[in-house]
């Protein structure tokens, strides 16, 4: 086969374009030009009738690639014409196009889902092929051209030729070249209803035209042609987002599972929702305690939770007294109005011992050999992670004798079933084999629903889990993960995750991210980038520090001390680094226990000032000594609280103006938040100005361009590595660039109301929510509708005046006719989503939620310890047979235009 290739695309100097292969056999060319804007490649390939080739095109320069195309959808070639020898395209540059996300498996597999289909095999001696994209269109809508020329139907839509859709959203159609009539043919595309076909939609824009060239026998042209748009109302759909640990039906056991989940994506079909958000499934097993109940501390990013197995789909326990033993607990423990999580996961896993024994010769069988196969890389290290963090009784691999990091000389007996370590692990295969099948089968079950279902990408990982045991090079360990200040929590958010060597990880083209998303996409159709900001720049904090407060910002661009001086402030490195500790800070903390204060803690160094004791210099070292004695302090005559002290502690270390920078001691950076602290009150007026232009710069000016240089680094080759929507946490202190990388990515963002990204107003406006994001009132890491509503009577007031245009006094608590009102508002809103959690959806009736809104919460951000129990109080049962509530929501959704 005699193939060229041809492509517009205008180059700057020193830059050539490359034509790249894909499949088994991928290959790069260097393609030529004689005008710099026309870029041509000849190859003979044999290649048999009925495949097809996929390729893209990318730029170099300087002998190294600096850009390429959109990679979700390249370009395709099929040999279907048993006549062809010689083919000749003419393609178009392909950027991420403005729809990429109709470009998404959730649109295509889960909302569309039409039919790909091959065009017929023709046997053409000279062909024309046109190939067009055209996503906007819906389930049963078929694409046709129609032209001036007698085979195009003359302008008559009903007898437009018609085209096939050969893979995702682009279609494609041959024509016998010899029955044009004209040389030049003026076309456009519409678009047809399989149930109407007699009211097309035709293409917006000019008509287009091609010349028909003269063809040899066995010659075929391909012309690819810009992507065809159509006035057609937008894709909008509504949703709810829920912990699967949160779900509740009448057979599962004390926690959501895998089988509930089926159920409640019938829930979400039946009230013509679409779309059905989870958070994190990933196992967090670290201590088997409740601890580990925090699903954005996984151990693994590709191993599921145990706690989620359905045990209805297992073999029975035989033994009747056991089997009913296990049933009066799975009952006892379903009954219960939140999760014991321990409970929960000693009786699952019991059980699953149990099973194994039983079931151990499906792991024999050809579905087991192709999951073994398919998940072995991350299968065989998370196995002996757990059979040692079992064995040793902890998850701290550095406590484990010899096995600090994993070795890979251990894989080939992890895979050999006849060697004694594959016998010591192969429980752990099973459980995640039973969890893989469960799983899988409700993303299909999904899918036929018609409901996208959407996962969460959390941006840490536990520091003692498996993919730091396994890969350490990719994880920083001498620092801690967390938040800046902001309405969550006033001293920020400590994750203690490891940062990311991010350095390491761009070596290898963040093969671990990638990964990390195909295997995801296994089970998702959509996804949520869980505090994207984290892919610009992460808080890190230092591994001695408790609080968010002595954190920065990494990378980001440190001030030399000639930087700080430009400004009008003289650097004095004593005073801004080291805590402010003096007689009236110390007071105005510790009011009468400030003497005890400074003789247990402090040291005295000069005038009314202050140091902390080297014993207690550290927000971890005051931490721990508080934690072992904490009944000897609470006796020592402190009128105060032992927390308190510690708490008033921790606050005169963080009393600082300025950290140095963790890696370059030559630079430094103004702390967050630092006018709220101590040492700030003692600048003068003219320095206290000086400072402020010097911090917003640095927070909000100076890194714009380094971060958003370091965001594309890394999301755009993760974005689309899977045909997944992409969809992202915006929220918190988000710098300028986040906006530009967001849109050029087209990742869809979060608006909630109540956390506005305009400064300048109190909520947000609704009618400006972008077309591209995701709306929401509440999420799992804010206070539902109904405790907002309470939280701040003025707030509230406020809201009820001048978003629900509403006079008089707000009422309180929020009633079900109010909170309806308010989710109709959000609904009709331009957002593409609207993603609302269950809770505020039961909020609309007063007979169905929760009596106790408190009880509501799911978690509080500023508690690093907080225990994620929260479930449905009414099981999925009950709620699937509310007919006149989800008559309701319905109604809502049909009215709001989300269909």
């Amino acid at each position: 086969m005699d193939l060229i290739f041809n492509v517009d695309y205008r180059a700057s100097f020193g830059e050539q374009l490359i034509l790249n292969i894909m499949g088994d056999n991928p290959q790069s060319v260097g393609m030529t030009t004689q005008d710099g804007s026309r870029w041509t490649y000849r190859m003979d390939i044999d290649i048999p009738v009925g495949s097809h080739l996929e390729y893209f095109y990318s730029v170099n320069q300087n002998g190294s690639r600096h850009r390429t195309e959109w990679l979700v959808a390249p370009h395709r070639l099929e040999f279907d014409g048993v006549a062809t020898k010689h083919i000749t395209t003419y393609d178009e540059w392909i950027d991420m196009p403005e729809d990429a996300f109709l470009y998404s498996s959730a649109v295509t597999d889960c909302l569309t889902q039409r039919v790909l289909k091959d065009p017929p095999m023709h046997k053409y001696k000279r062909t024309v092929r046109l190939k067009v994209r055209a996503p906007q269109l819906r389930a049963n809508e078929w694409l046709g051209v129609v032209g001036d020329d007698m085979i195009l139907g003359q302008w008559t839509a009903l007898k437009s030729k018609t085209m096939y859709e050969h893979t995702f959203n682009e279609w494609i159609v041959d024509i016998d070249a010899k029955k044009f009539t004209k040389q030049h043919v003026e076309f456009k595309f519409v678009a047809l209803d399989k149930e109407d076909d007699v009211t097309p939609f035709w293409e917006t824009g000019s008509n287009r035209s091609i010349d028909i060239p003269q063809l040899n026998d066995g010659e075929m042209v391909v012309y690819t042609l810009r992507e065809a748009h159509f006035d057609i109302y937008p894709i909008k759909c509504a949703g709810t987002q829920i912990p699967v640990f949160s779900l509740r039906s009448a057979g599962s056991c004390g926690v959501g599972d895998f089988g509930d989940l089926k159920m409640m994506i019938d829930w979400i079909a039946q009230t013509k929702q679409r779309v059905l958000q989870i958070l994190p499934i990933n196992d967090t097993t670290i201590t088997h305690t409740w601890t580990d109940s925090y699903p954005y501390s996984c151990i693994s990013v590709f191993a599921l939770h145990p706690q989620y197995v359905n045990l209805r789909e297992l073999p029975p326990i035989q033994d009747p007294k056991k089997f009913a033993k296990f049933e009066l607990k799975r009952m006892e423990l379903n009954n219960s109005a939140q999760v014991d999580y321990e409970a929960v996961n000693n009786l699952k896993m019991a059980y699953l011992r149990a099973t194994f024994e039983k079931d151990k010769k499906s792991m024999g069988g050809a579905a087991y050999q192709k999951f073994f196969r398919e998940n072995k890389e991350w299968l065989c290290p998370y196995a002996l992670y757990c059979y040692y963090r079992d064995t040793y009784g902890t998850a701290n691999f550095d406590e484990w004798p010899d096995h600090n990091r994993f070795d890979e000389n251990d894989r080939k007996q992890l895979e050999n079933f006849h060697c004694a370590l594959y016998q010591s692990v192969k429980f752990y295969y099973y459980v995640q084999y039973v969890l893989y099948k469960q799983m899988l089968d409700v993303h299909k079950y999904a899918r036929s629903k018609g409901v996208i279902l959407k996962g969460d990408i959390p941006i840490g990982v536990n520091r003692h889990g498996c993919d730091v045991w396994m890969e350490p090079k990719y994880f920083n360990l001498n620092g801690q993960a967390g938040a800046p200040p902001d309405a969550f929590s006033v001293n920020g958010q400590n994750w203690g995750f490891p940062t990311y060597n991010w350095e390491e990880m761009l070596k290898d083209n963040c093969s671990w991210w990638e990964r990390r998303f195909r295997h995801m996409s296994k089970f998702f159709d959509a996804y949520r980038i869980d505090h994207v900001l984290g892919f610009f720049r992460i808080w890190e904090i230092p591994s001695n520090s408790v609080h968010g407060l002595l954190g920065q910002f990494s990378p980001a661009l440190g001030m030399t001390r000639e930087e700080v001086e430009s400004y009008g402030l003289h650097w004095q490195e004593d005073y801004f680094l080291r805590p402010y500790i003096a007689d009236w800070t110390i007071d105005k903390i510790f009011g009468e226990d400030a003497w005890k204060v400074k003789d247990w803690f402090l040291n005295h160094t000069s005038g009314d000032r202050y140091e902390m004791k080297p014993e207690y210099d550290t927000q971890r070292k005051v931490e721990a000594y508080f934690a072992d004695n904490e009944v000897m302090i609470a006796n020592s005559g402190f009128h105060r609280k032992p927390s308190d002290i510690r708490d008033g502690l921790y606050s005169l270390i963080s009393n600082v103006l300025f950290l140095r920078d963790h890696r370059d001691e030559n630079k430094f950076h103004p702390r967050i938040s630092a006018q709220l602290d101590f040492l700030y009150q003692t600048l003068s007026d003219s320095d206290k100005n000086v400072f402020n232009r010097l911090y917003n710069d640095y927070y909000y000016q100076r890194n714009n361009q380094f971060w958003y240089k370091e965001a594309m680094k890394k999301l755009p080759r993760l974005v689309q590595s899977t045909r997944m929507l992409v969809c992202a946490e915006d929220l918190g202190m988000v710098p300028e660039c986040v906006a530009w990388v967001m849109n050029e990515l087209r990742i869809l963002t979060l608006e909630m109301q109540t956390m506005p990204k305009d400064s300048n107003v109190q909520f947000g406006h609704l009618s400006r929510n972008p077309y591209r994001s995701v709306c929401t009132f509440s999420s799992h890491d804010t206070p539902t509708l109904r405790q907002w509503w309470d939280e701040d009577y003025n707030r509230t007031q406020a809201y009820y005046n001048t978003m629900l245009h509403r006079s008089g006094d707000a009422p309180h608590p929020l009633p079900g006719w109010l909170a309806k009102d308010i989710i109709s508002r959000q609904l009709t809103c331009p957002s593409m989503l609207c993603i609302l959690t269950l809770q505020d959806w039961l909020a609309m009736d007063e007979r169905m939620r929760l009596k106790d809104a408190s009880a509501e919460r799911i978690n509080i951000p500023s508690n690093p310890k907080h225990y994620w129990r929260y479930r449905m109080h009414i099981n999925i049962e009950g709620l699937l047979a509310e007919s006149k509530f989800n008559d309701e929501i319905v109604e809502l959704i049909r009215n709001s235009g989300r269909k």
